[in-house]
């Protein structure tokens, strides 16, 4: 568990200062550094369930 806050926060803190970088603005940043891993929450969820089916499919063809 520590290991995932740890990189959590190496996470957020990159996602903040790429975001201050290109916008040049703190708010935007810590905006991004927020609403990007929230995104990635959702993609990563619906990329497990097409990932799945196709394994399911794979395996059904072996089988």
């Amino acid at each position: 568990m520590a290991k995932t806050a740890s990189f959590a926060i190496l996470h957020f803190s990159v996602a903040l200062t790429v975001g201050w970088l290109v916008t040049g603005s703190w708010l935007i940043g810590g905006t991004i550094a927020l609403v990007e891993p929230a995104c990635n929450t959702v993609v990563f969820h619906l990329h497990e369930k097409v990932w799945k089916r196709i394994e399911a499919r794979r395996h059904a063809v072996v089988a």
